[in-house]
């Protein structure tokens, strides 16, 4: 379920028109069900995404922070809290450290990404289980970042860059690699979100590479459906899994920029 969040949290990814980078305030909430053939769609977990301006190291920094955890009804299974930080200058708009802490009943992991940009190199430090920690340093381009980065700052995208089935390719920043996400836009669609109504939306398709490459017809395909506003926030994503489907989708929101237009009232 960890990656599953992850995937909400990182490949919630997808795109976007003419939307703000960082506004302090800005929260957004999701919940994450599950659902097969003799199962009921049923919340597991949520994400909450929360932006703030702070000080860090003596300077102006956005601060985004995410937490994917378990609802409290399932938590006696399995307990799960990963949350991820990073800081971004107010000023470069660059990301300059990430962090994580995940925690899922007795596993631990810890994370940082130092970013250079200067030397275009980010250092990566992590240590599962309690265990000594590793460290790594890699090169960058101006399009790697780790995951948090990458769903804001593809936010800034403009739709009218996107042409229907183009595919395009993200660089995600992970401990001692970097993965290849690529995507598909697929159009325009109105989409109907659970308690929240229907929304004019801009839908893709996203997966991860694998040493093997990408494949959109091998059944590992991320779908999502961005707001079709000024806001451009992700609305949901859906999963398959090997028995049924992973969906999280936006549950609450608070502090956007633009009034939300995309919603059909």
């Amino acid at each position: 379920m960890k990656r599953l969040i992850l995937a909400c949290i990182g490949s919630l990814i997808a795109l976007a028109a003419s939307a703000q980078l960082y506004h302090p305030g800005e929260e957004l909430e999701y919940r994450v069900s599950y659902r097969a053939k003799y199962f009921p769609n049923t919340e597991i977990g949520s994400v909450e995404i929360n932006t703030a301006e702070v000080d860090f190291n003596d300077k102006s920094h956005y601060r985004v922070i995410g937490v994917g955890r378990t609802l409290p009804t399932y938590r006696w299974f399995f307990n799960m809290e990963d949350t991820y930080t990073i800081h971004i200058d107010t000023a470069t708009l660059r990301t300059v450290h990430f962090q994580s802490d995940i925690k899922e009943g007795s596993y631990t992991f810890e994370s940082t990404y130092c970013y250079d940009w200067d030397k275009m190199e980010v250092h990566s430090r992590w240590s599962s289980r309690k265990r000594p920690f590793r460290e790594l340093t890699q090169p960058l381009t101006e399009h790697s970042m780790d995951a948090i980065s990458l769903f804001f700052n593809m936010r800034t995208a403009s739709a009218d860059n996107f042409t229907e089935g183009g595919i395009g390719t993200l660089e995600m920043v992970l401990e001692d690699t970097v993965r290849h996400i690529q995507y598909r836009y697929l159009g325009r669609e109105v989409k109907k979100i659970r308690n929240q109504g229907k929304f004019r939306a801009l839908k893709f398709e996203c997966q991860l590479g694998t040493t093997e490459g990408f494949s959109f017809t091998d059944g590992t395909v991320f779908t999502l459906w961005i707001s079709d506003d000024r806001n451009k926030i992700p609305l949901s994503i859906e999963s398959p899994v090997r028995i049924g489907s992973i969906q999280a989708y936006i549950y609450n929101f608070k502090g956007l920029k633009y009034p939300l237009e995309s919603l059909i009232k």
